[in-house]
């Protein structure tokens, strides 16, 4: 990408679709010819993955195809980046699934679409420039716990297990119940779930090009279809519909909004966080800038619209995005096109879907699990940073046994303090040699301050400092390394200047930058109670100027 491409998608507006961006700068026939093989590409994916994800969150398989459709088509047609693919996504499950099980689907559809007005404003309040700042621990610990989850969920399909109750929701109460069904375990479902591990996973090796997904699905439903004696969608969910449901709205009475809404928050934070986490992974294949701003508002729409259509949520999808920009992708418009191969699917295709096995389904999402934990990554950082490594085990833990939201959160609250320990560790104080090794020269102090003086490093530099305060004379600080100083750090150095004066010495700035300067002189710290100099220099040849 040129330097003046960069520019000029820089200078439009924060909330452009990158669709407007790329009609403009030229549409042609080879263009549309990539993006209609980069949109069947993805669709060959999104197809299987879109039921399987619905039906691990406790909806039917349509509704995933319902999401995938019209979120899909919208996050496309109004994001903000180029190559964004929305859809349902895997680290839903675990939210979908709880909100069905409280509030019913008419209240996960209602979510939905509160979710997306949320978005929205989020999006027209610029807040996905700060979204994008959630640490890495707490990404990698959460999605880490999100496939924990997600391959616990599919434990019973995999093997046909017949469990006695509903499948409790709690991970040890999970497991415990899939145990103590153990006996119930379908041989010839379990046979569908590994034959099609074992053939997506041979695929991925010796044909990487293959619709691998697509293809073991396909052969396992053709099992079924031949007599073989598993649990299918269609003895589940009967035959799927064939077209997208008229539009509606659930019931929006106040009972029902309040009830949807903390679901409605959860939902936002995920969604925000997942959407431009896949923004910025296309960004680093293509070298393209998307725009935040944009693409939350966009996602806020396409929530909106699966929800009208009888949807759930949806966002950008890390694995789609990453197959539409190896599939060759131009623009938004292979998004679009993605969108429309599923429906020519579900209007074509719907009755053929009644055959395909539960458990090959399961199959799918568990290699979508195995993917997710990203092993590699784990195992990096837990050799790289102990503290580091404590937030995502922490942020890991909460999210498989207490709840996303909670994970997220104390991991952020965590990341926040391992920062602050480490600017503050990283800010010292030290005593300039010329100050203490010239005769004659003890009438003044000279110490450097280096690194941001905020609340964190204040205690720790003031302390330091506060030794300093009973040489009688001129005190010297020179501030040529401090990036920043807080409200705290301004605090600590007025009552270091009011001790040095008491002592009858006096305080003097070297080398303050002009926002460091700007803040200590809103807090009182003004000429002539405070002398600020441009460097060490010039100030000792002040002192000189006094002495005589």
């Amino acid at each position: 990408m040129s330097g003046t491409s960069r520019l000029a998608e820089k200078a439009h507006s924060p909330f452009l679709p990158k669709l407007v961006t790329v009609l403009r700068e030229g549409y042609d026939g080879r263009a549309l010819r990539s993006d209609a093989i980069a949109g069947l590409t993805v669709a060959i994916v999104a197809l299987p993955l879109s039921m399987a994800i619905a039906i691990a969150s406790g909806v039917g398989p349509e509704r995933g195809l319902y999401s995938a459709i019209v979120g899909g088509f919208l996050v496309s047609a109004l994001g903000g980046s180029r190559f964004q693919i929305g859809g349902p996504a895997g680290a839903f499950i675990v939210l979908v699934s709880a909100c069905v099980a409280q509030i019913g689907l008419q209240g996960l559809i209602l979510a939905t679409i509160l979710s997306g007005a949320m978005l929205i404003l989020a999006g027209l309040s610029r807040l996905g420039t700060y979204i994008r700042f959630i640490p890495y621990p707490v990404t990698l610990g959460f999605t880490a716990g999100i496939a924990v989850i997600i391959f616990a969920s599919q434990i019973r399909d995999l093997f046909g297990l017949a469990l006695a109750g509903p499948e409790p929701g709690a991970l040890p109460e999970k497991i415990l119940a899939l145990w103590e069904a153990r006996s119930t375990l379908s041989p010839a479902a379990a046979g569908v779930s590994l034959g099609t591990i074992a053939l997506i996973l041979g695929l991925r090796r010796f044909v990487p090009k293959a619709p691998g997904m697509l293809i073991a699905v396909v052969a396992m439903s053709l099992l079924a279809a031949l007599g073989l004696p598993v649990e299918t969608i269609g003895s589940r969910f009967g035959e799927l519909p064939r077209m997208l449901p008229a539009p509606g709205l659930p019931p929006l009475g106040w009972e029902a909004v309040t009830a949807a809404l903390p679901w409605a928050v959860s939902f936002t934070l995920l969604g925000a966080i997942e959407s431009l986490l896949s923004a910025v992974v296309a960004d680093g294949m293509t070298g393209r800038q998307h725009r935040a701003n944009a693409e939350l508002v966009a996602q806020g729409v396409a929530n909106i619209g699966a929800g009208v259509f009888g949807g759930f949520c949806v966002t950008g999808t890390i694995a789609r995005t990453a197959t539409n920009v190896r599939a060759g992708s131009r623009g938004p418009v292979s998004g679009m096109l993605h969108a429309v191969f599923l429906a020519l699917a579900l209007l074509l295709a719907a009755p053929l879907a009644a055959y395909i096995p539960l458990a090959a389904l399961a199959g799918v999402l568990a290699i979508v699990a195995w993917n997710m934990a990203e092993r590699h990554e784990i195992a990096a950082l837990l050799r790289t940073s102990r503290a580091d490594a404590v937030v995502m085990v922490v942020t890991f833990l909460l999210v498989v046994f207490e709840d996303l939201t909670a994970g997220i959160i104390t991991g952020f609250a965590l990341s926040g303090l391992v920062f602050v320990k480490r600017m503050s560790d990283a800010a010292t104080v030290e005593p300039h040699g010329t100050a203490f090794d010239q005769p004659g020269r003890d009438d003044r102090v000279i110490y450097r301050l280096s690194g941001p003086y905020f609340f964190g490093a204040a205690a720790q530099l003031g302390s330091a400092l506060e030794r300093i305060a009973d040489h009688p004379k001129v005190v010297i600080v020179d501030l040529t390394e401090v990036p920043l100083v807080d409200a705290t750090g301004v605090h600590s150095i007025d009552m270091l200047e009011r001790k040095i004066v008491r002592t009858g010495g006096r305080l003097w700035f070297t080398g303050a930058r002009p926002r460091v300067a700007a803040a200590l002189r809103k807090a009182g710290l003004t000429e002539p109670r405070i002398r600020y100099w441009p460097d060490i220099a010039t100030a000792e040849a002040a002192m000189q100027q006094e002495r005589k």
